[in-house]
C-alpha cells in the first residue's frame, strides 16, 4: 500500500467533505443529473479520443497508484553486487538455480540471456527495446488520465450552461428554479473535484511510478552487462551507485 497516495486522498477528500458538512447538509451536494453529465460526458469524450482497448487497459494500472511499491534502489544494488561477486568467483552459470526465486521478470530475462552466453550488445539492445515500449505504455496511461482531467472541468461547464438554460426557461415560476440552479453549480463542482483531486493527481503518480521503474530497469541492464563483462563487484557497485543520489546510496528508500 502506498501511504502517500492514501494519505493524499484522505487529506484532500476529507477536508473537502468536512468543509461541506460544516456549512450545512451534505445532501445539498448530491445531484444525480449533475453526476450523469460530468461522469458520462468525461468518459464519453475520453472514449472518443482513445481506442476502447487503451481506455480499458489503463484502468488496470490504477491499482499501481494505490498498491504498487517499487523495489528500493539500495536492495537492487545489493542484489546485483552479490550476483557480480558470485559470477567472478564461481562463474555466471552458478546462479542459474536462483532465477526461479526472483520476482523481477526483467532481471530474470537479462540474467538468463547472460547465462545463455549472448553478447553484451545483444542483451543491451533487447532489454533497451523492452524499456522503450514499457515507457510508451506508461506514457499512454498518464496521458489518458491527464486528458480526463482536462475534459472533466469542461464538461462541468457544459452542465452549468445546461442548468442556466433550464433555469432561464422557468423564470416565470420561481419554485422551479432550484433544481436547474443546482445542476448549474454542482456540475462545475463535480468536474473540478474529479479533475484536481483524482484524475490529474493519478496521472502525476503514474509518471513518477514510470520514472522509478525505468530507473530500476536501467540499473538492471548496467548490472547484467557488467557481470557479462566480468567486472569486479566493486566496479559494479560504483556503476550502480551512479544512478542513485548521494544521499540515498547504501540506504533503503523511503516509501
Amino acid at each position: 500500500m502506498d501511504i502517500a497516495t492514501v494519505l493524499g486522498l484522505f487529506v484532500a477528500g476529507g477536508l473537502v467533505i468536512a468543509s461541506i458538512l460544516m456549512g450545512g447538509s451534505g445532501t445539498w451536494f448530491i445531484n444525480y443529473p449533475s453526476m450523469m453529465i460530468v461522469i458520462g460526458g468525461t468518459m464519453g469524450a475520453t472514449l472518443l479520443a482513445y481506442p476502447l482497448s487503451d481506455v480499458r487497459s489503463v484502468f488496470g494500472v490504477v491499482k499501481n497508484v494505490f498498491l504498487h511499491r517499487s523495489p528500493s534502489t539500495g536492495n537492487l544494488t545489493e542484489l546485483l553486487v552479490d550476483f557480480a561477486k558470485k559470477a567472478r568467483q564461481e562463474g555466471i552459470l552458478s546462479f542459474e538455480s536462483q532465477l526461479e526465486s526472483l520476482e523481477d521478470t526483467f532481471l530474470v530475462k537479462g540474467l538468463r540471456m547472460a547465462i545463455d552466453g549472448m553478447e553484451s550488445n545483444s542483451i543491451e539492445d533487447i532489454l533497451t527495446t523492452e524499456i522503450v515500449y514499457l515507457e510508451e505504455r506508461h506514457r499512454l496511461g498518464a496521458e489518458i488520465f491527464t486528458t480526463m482531467g482536462t475534459f472533466a472541468p469542461a464538461v462541468g461547464m457544459l452542465g452549468t450552461i445546461i442548468g442556466l438554460v433550464q433555469m432561464l426557461m422557468q423564470m416565470d415560476d420561481p419554485s422551479n428554479i432550484g433544481a436547474p440552479m443546482a445542476v448549474a453549480l454542482l456540475t462545475t463542482f463535480y468536474g473540478t473535484v474529479l479533475a484536481n483531486l483524482l484524475f490529474i493527481p493519478i496521472a502525476g503518480k503514474l509518471k513518477i511510478r514510470s520514472k522509478q521503474e525505468l530507473l530500476l530497469k536501467q540499473m538492471v541492464i548496467e548490472g547484467v552487462i557488467s557481470m557479462q563483462s566480468g567486472d569486479n563487484h566493486r566496479v559494479v557497485e560504483q556503476k550502480l551507485n551512479a544512478f542513485i543520489s548521494p544521499g540515498k546510496r547504501g540506504d533503503e528508500e523511503k516509501p
